[in-house]
């Protein structure tokens, strides 16, 4: 934006700033010591999900101020707000859980209201944890604004005994404790030297994988979310993507110029290829869907099935965000895949030129170490599978991520249980056998309600030395941090009675993730037969509040369990009201 009076004609910002019919709004903000220019000049949203929670969250208010002198600097005026964030790893294991994939509309809807309500002309997101990243892209692609998304950055890892440490490694101690393999004080000095800093967690859990997709999908600027939390250089960044809105505003570059078909197969290569969470498999259809773009779990599953996996993070490899960080980042990763021909490089990016032009930039290679060439990948296929077959007709996802091609096929019976928290019970008793497929089900979106992450359960197994011995499936998801066989999102949920909810102990399942099948030994009658039988959906204790409207709202999970018709809904657009 150019320097002097800004004509605001066609922006959203009109409505309260300009003419003498305004004039009681512009009193408010002179209330805010704005100056007389400030309140001519383009409103722009800086949203961010800051709350006292978790380490996750607790740094972006401070890298919200280095946004608005971004903004600043190019002659807008920056407004800054916040809202919700539910963080995983405090509401893991208990009833909190629930809440998690609730939050991620919640985000979606405040921070749309929020900018409605102000008529703000474009957007600043900042988010640190799970659901916070997919929910404040989904607002910025639903509400259809110039928008620049900035990740908070990742936790520092912690050192134990010579080797760092992050707050897997504390979930999965709990197993060992549990087990009788780790005394309390070993178990109270990990926990207090995991988490050493600001941040989310370290490995590529949901979080790291969500900031990768933010800058492989073009919302956020190269290599912006590589450093961690406490890096003072993330400065430098949210400067920057304060200037780059502003870049996009005058350029009437929207969040759809951006987030296409193409940007979101991107983004689902840099998942696959960095080994990143099954979640990605919930979110990405979700951000699609507030374009209008059909992008289900089959789409993403597509992609997964031919990209290499090439990057060694953890929970299935060896490094943390902040080693991909120092070898180059999500960009080196990008100029890889470009080289095999599995990235669309003229996709839009946040600085308004395309990934290839941008990628053209960047001098540094693979490093062999953390990022692989991608001629000799870790292994052919990516880290993340999807599944289809009798038991998931929807569909189904599993990281296979570090784990041997010989344990990729499973087969054993069933033994099912009617919520997690049987489930985590009956690990802890060690209540169940080596080569079983362990079932949760009645933790789908609707049927929860809220879709939980399963991450204390499998962390115990893990601990136990049992991860790889057993399979688990469930309707409801995994944390990124998960290790071992456990496939998620199996569709329809039981709530719906889809095949998982006729299960009975003892029915033989296989699943075999070079094929991309889960299926369970039971003819088409037998199906229908207990189908018949079936008593109907399991009762919960949520009949109102946020929890009951979620479940009311929620749909299909291979559609991203989203709440609203989406972008093909739509009979306006709000930069053009």
């Amino acid at each position: 934006m150019l320097k002097g009076k800004t004509d605001k004609s066609r922006l959203p910002s009109r409505h309260v700033t300009e003419g003498p019919a305004r004039a009681p709004h512009r009193s408010y903000y002179y209330a805010m010591g704005m100056t007389e220019e400030e309140i001519h000049q383009p409103l722009i949203g800086v949203a961010t999900c800051w709350n006292e929670a978790a380490p996750c969250n607790i740094a972006l208010n401070r890298q919200a101020q280095s946004v608005k002198m971004g903004v600043k600097s190019a002659s807008g005026t920056p407004r800054e707000f916040t809202t919700i964030t539910v963080t995983d790893g405090i509401a893991m294991g208990h009833e909190g859980m629930r809440s998690s994939l609730a939050s991620r509309e919640a985000i979606a809807d405040t921070v749309e209201l929020t900018m409605r309500g102000h008529c703000y002309d474009a957007l600043v997101g900042l988010a640190g944890c799970d659901k916070s990243l997919p929910g404040m892209m989904m607002a910025m692609v639903r509400l259809n604004v110039p928008s620049v998304f900035l990740y908070g950055g990742s936790i520092l890892p912690g050192r134990l005994e010579g080797k760092d440490v992050t707050v897997q490694d504390v979930f999965e101690a709990v197993g060992k404790h549990q087990a009788g393999n780790m005394t309390t004080g070993d178990l109270e000095k990990l926990e207090a030297v995991a988490c050493p800093s600001a941040g989310a967690c370290g490995g590529q859990f949901t979080a790291n994988t969500m900031a990768c997709v933010s800058e492989a999908i073009g919302l956020a600027l190269m290599n912006s979310s590589g450093a961690p939390a406490p890096y003072e250089s993330r400065d430098a960044y949210g400067e920057a993507s304060g200037a780059a809105v502003m870049n996009l505003l005058a350029k009437n570059i929207r969040a759809r110029d951006v987030v296409t078909l193409k940007s979101l197969e991107n983004a689902a290569r840099v998942v696959a290829c960095t080994g990143g969470s099954t979640n990605a498999g919930l979110h990405l259809p979700a951000i699609a869907h507030e374009a209008g773009i059909d992008f289900f779990l089959d789409d993403v599953c597509e992609v997964f099935r031919d990209t290499p996996y090439f990057v060694d993070l953890k929970p299935g490899g060896q490094f943390v965000a902040k080693d991909l960080y120092e070898v180059g980042g999500v960009p080196v990763v990008m100029k890889e895949l470009r080289k095999a021909g599995l990235l669309h490089d003229d996709c839009m990016t946040a600085d308004g030129t395309s990934i290839g032009e941008a990628l053209d930039k960047i001098t540094r290679e693979a490093d062999g170490r953390v990022i692989y060439p991608i001629e000799t990948p870790i292994t052919q296929t990516g880290g993340v599978v999807g599944l289809k077959g009798n038991l998931a007709p929807e569909g189904a996802i599993v990281k296979v991520a570090g784990i041997e091609r010989e344990q990729q096929v499973f087969t054993g019976p069933a033994r099912v249980f009617e919520c997690e928290q049987d489930a985590f019970e009956a690990v802890q008793e060690r209540v169940y056998k080596e080569g079983e497929v362990l079932v949760i089900r009645n933790e789908g979106p609707a049927g929860g309600p809220g879709m939980r992450e399963m991450l204390s359960t499998t962390a115990a197994l893990s601990g136990q030395g049992m991860g790889k011995k057993v399979a688990l499936i469930t309707d409801g998801r995994f944390s990124g941090a998960t290790r071992g066989f456990c496939v998620g999102h199996v569709g329809p949920e039981a709530y719906h009675c889809g095949p998982i909810a006729l299960l009975q102990d003892g029915d033989m399942i296989t699943i075999d993730a070079l094929k991309g099948e889960i299926n369970v030994a039971l003819s088409d009658e037998e199906l229908a037969a207990r189908k018949e039988a079936w008593p109907g959906p399991r009762d919960t204790i949520y009949g109102a509040g946020a929890l009951w409207k979620f479940a009311q709202l929620v749909g299909e999970t291979f559609k991203g369990a989203v709440t609203h018709p989406g972008g093909k809904g739509e009979r306006h657009e709000y930069m053009d009201l």
